[in-house]
This record gives C-alpha cells, structure tokens and sequence, in this order.
C-alpha cells in the first residue's frame, strides 16, 4: 500500500475578519470579530497520519504564509464558500506555483451546488460533494478518484460526477475522531470568539443534519442534508468528559448542530449524561422544547440557546416552512426564562413577503420575547437554497453581488415597495430600538461589572458596533454599494 499523502486541511485566509465556510454557516466578515470553530475540517485531521488543521482567520494566518506552509503538505483539503471563492482560487493557485506536484480538493457546499467550477479553475483537482469526511482519507491513502464515492472531477474534456456517497449513520459518527482532540493539537482557542458566548468557547457537533426545512437555511439543503443523524449520548459525553480535561480554561461548551432539540428523548438522555460534569454549555435550538426538557437541560448546565425566530409575521413565517408559530416562540421563551436559560433571539428583515407592515410586526414581538440578546440580519439567499430558487423566479433577487471587496454580506433583495434602502433603515431601527432600553443597556453592562475580561470584550464590540451603525445610516440614505450589513447566524 501507498504511503498517505501528507495532508492539510485548511479553512483558507480570505478578508479581513472573514467568518468562512468551513466554521460558519453564514459566510461573511463580521461587523463584530466572531469565528466558529472548523469542525467539518477536523474529522479527516483526526483520521491521516501527519496531517494539520489549518484555520487561518482567527489564527491572523496570511495567503503568503499559508502557501509556506502548504509547501510542505502532499495534499490540501480547501473548504471554500460563495462569498470566498474567488479568493480561494487565487489562493489554490498560489500554492501550485509554489508546489506543482501538489494536489488540491475544494469541499463545501459551494461546490457541491456548482461543480461545473472544475472547467475554469485547473488549479482544483477535484471537488467532493456532502460529508468529505472519509473520500478526501480515501485520496490521501492512495484510492483512485474514480473509486471515491462523491468526488467530482475533470474526465474527457468534461466533469464527472460519481456516485453520491451514503449519508453517516450513528455508528458511523461514533467512529469519527474526536474534534476536539484535534483543536487540542492544532487551533488555540482563545482566538475564538462570539459576542453572545462565554470567552474562550469549544464547540463540536452532537448530530448532523436537520429535518426542518427553513427555505434560507444552506447546510441542511446542501452540506449536511434534512436527515437527522445522531452520535450516541455515551459517545457525546465521553468527548465532553476528555474536552474537559484538554481545555481547563474554557468557559464554556457550545453544540453547534445544526439544531441541537429536535427529539424530547434525546434531550433528556443527554442532559442525564451532562449533569454529573458540572460544565456550562449552549447550543442551537428551535422553539418547540416544553418545560420538561428546558427544566432538565437548565439542571444539566445548560446557558443559552441560539434561537431563529426570523419574523414576527404568521404568513412570513409560513412562506419560509419555518415549522414555527408565534405562540410556540412566546410559550418556549417565557419558559426558558423560567429555568433561567438565556436566549439569543436572530430574527431577519427581507424574507417573502416582508412589507413595512410586516417589519413592524417583527420588531414589536421581539421587544415583547425580551430575549436577552438579539441578531438582525437583512435575508441574504445563497445558491443552493430554496430560498434563492423562488426569488429568481419571482424576480426578486437583484444583480448585486453578494458581498463587498472586503467580503461582508450586501443586501441584493428587492420587493415591490420595500427596497435595499428601506430594508437597510430597518435594521438600523430594529437595532435601536431594542437595545437602547435602559433595562436592556443594564442587562447587558452589569455582566461586565466585575468581570475585567468581560468588560474590555464590551467594550471593544460596543466600538465596533457603533462604527457600524453609522455607516449602516449612511447606507440606508445613500444606498452605497459598498457598506456592509449583518449576518446571520441563527440555526
């Protein structure tokens, strides 16, 4: 058998500030510095031999620097996204002047929705549709790439396509390598950071996929699929109990699935298993838990939970198969506070069917939630999305380009009525009137009392915020192409 091809799995540097594919489901720079861990990245890091997970953003790693590193890799596994393609080609490029012999495989969803990127880009050697886990190990080991169930490649004078690989069942996941031991090896993660979580932060995924079928939502219409699969509660807890260990100054734990609530008994199972570490996590979550499970995951150690309640519009809602009412969302966060959970409430301004009515409505229901924080982003449709099917066909999606130079997210929505602009002052109304509350101001400041660490983050997201909001204002008069607007990140 072949020697395995020295590996590098790399999350690539982008812009500034850049959020990628490959930790964020959102892909954008973020107005206030947050990235997510690479997770997908670290299963085939744990499974090759003398491999690294690279994760160049958070790590201030630069393209010059990462194609140093590269040179002494066989083999780079690059997970690109929409926004970042341009530049993760560029990149690639860079790294085959440098190391011609060097094979390059581009994962994520953006590849999987548009393989033709193969005729174009030489500099791609092949591309892998949905979980890449085992085909980019199976490469490395030495597999042809017409045996690789899942690869994409150029083939007389065309692209083939094989096969698509099985979706990873809960004996399968249990197999994988822990994420965590891999950040242990590789990442430091106090250069990890998300305004709404404890700092530092370590997340992994308990599941993969998600039955609901939110129109905007990508990961699930691509990368991870509808359906639900789980890791076992023992396997679950046995990373817990290890990450505990690795991480001693880790504040907290956060699960990113997808969505972390879907099954009752799972939940439960679950926060049995927790309860005895004594650790404090978040996660993911839709509003359909009753009291029972909130009540046990609080018990549990359970923080906050990352809720999309996107509108506060009952029609909205359903045009976008949200799977959620409003009374559910008044019952799940009356009772959440109950048990003394916090919630970080993302809600969105431009979804079909959005009027100035409509974004009224969402503004007065969530100063009624009261959530502890929020996130307001304008509806942003990647391709790949239902979501983005229906806004070409009705019109709807502008020629705008999806991002600036310096790759956040610009608005490329427009509805009869309710243009860029309109939806632009939108979020800046939203923004202020929820959170310059007085009440809401002291929820936010006595955290950071007598938390000197906690205070100096504040300070700094305070700063960054309010440049933004002025730009925002500048924008919504103007309607600059060139201003950025808020991502999403909600499940």
């Amino acid at each position: 058998m072949a020697s395995v091809m020295k590996t590098l799995l790399l999350n690539p540097p982008s812009f500034k500030n850049f959020d990628g594919g490959a930790s964020s489901r959102w892909p954008a720079t973020r107005e206030i510095a947050s990235y997510w861990y690479p997770v997908w990245l670290s299963y085939p890091a744990g499974m090759l031999p003398g491999s690294r997970l690279l994760d160049a953003p958070p790590h201030g790693i630069t393209p010059e620097q990462t194609v140093e590193i590269a040179r002494g890799y066989d083999f780079v596994v690059l997970f690109t996204s929409t926004v970042g393609f341009s530049n993760d080609v560029a990149l690639a490029r860079m790294m085959k002047q440098a190391r011609a012999d060097l094979k390059i495989a581009f994962v994520g969803p953006h590849v999987q929705i548009k393989p033709d990127c193969l005729v174009n880009n030489p500099e791609i050697d092949f591309i892998v549709t949905g979980e890449f886990d085992h085909a980019v190990v199976e490469f490395a080991e030495g597999k042809p790439l017409d045996k690789i169930a899942g690869a994409g490649y150029r083939h007389n004078g065309g692209i083939h396509l094989n096969s698509p690989r099985p979706s990873m069942q809960t004996e399968d996941l249990d197999r994988l390598p822990f994420a965590t031991e891999v950040f242990k090896r590789d990442l430091v993660i106090e250069n990890y950071n998300v305004p709404f979580l404890l700092h530092p932060y370590v997340a992994f995924y308990t599941s993969r996929g998600c039955p609901a079928l939110c129109t905007f939502c990508l990961w699930p219409q691509t990368l991870s699929g509808h359906a639900w699969r789980v890791r076992s509660a023992d396997n679950v807890a046995e990373e817990v109990r290890q990450a505990l260990k690795l991480f001693p100054q880790a504040k907290e734990f956060f699960f990113d699935d997808d969505t972390f609530n879907i099954r009752k008994d799972r939940v439960l199972e679950l926060s049995k298993k927790f309860k005895p570490l004594g650790f404090r996590w978040s996660c993911t979550a839709r509003c359909h838990s009753d009291y029972e499970t909130l009540k046990a995951m609080a018990d549990a150690g359970a923080r906050l939970f990352i809720v999309g309640f996107e509108s506060g519009d009952p029609q909205i809602l359903r045009n976008i198969k949200k799977g959620a009412t409003l009374e559910m969302a008044r019952a799940f966060t009356k009772n959440c506070k109950k048990v003394g959970i916090a919630i970080h409430g993302d809600f969105i301004v431009g979804l079909p069917g959005e009027t100035e009515e409509t974004i009224q409505r969402t503004f007065d229901f969530a100063r009624e939630l009261d959530t502890e924080t929020i996130q307001v982003s304008i509806a942003h449709a990647y391709p790949g999305t239902e979501l983005h099917d229906h806004l070409v066909r009705n019109g709807y999606l502008t020629d705008r380009p999806l991002s600036d130079a310096q790759g956040h997210q610009l608005p490329h929505i427009e509805y009869p009525g309710l243009d860029r602009a309109k939806m632009m002052a939108a979020v800046n109304r939203f923004y202020d009137s929820y959170y310059f509350r007085p009440r809401v101001v002291w929820r936010i400041v006595r955290k950071a009392l007598w938390d000197a660490h906690e205070r100096k983050r504040l300070h700094q997201e305070a700063v960054e915020y309010l440049r933004l909001r002025s730009e925002r204002r500048i924008y919504a008069r103007k309607g600059s192409p060139t201003k950025p607007v808020m991502a999403n990140d909600g499940p």
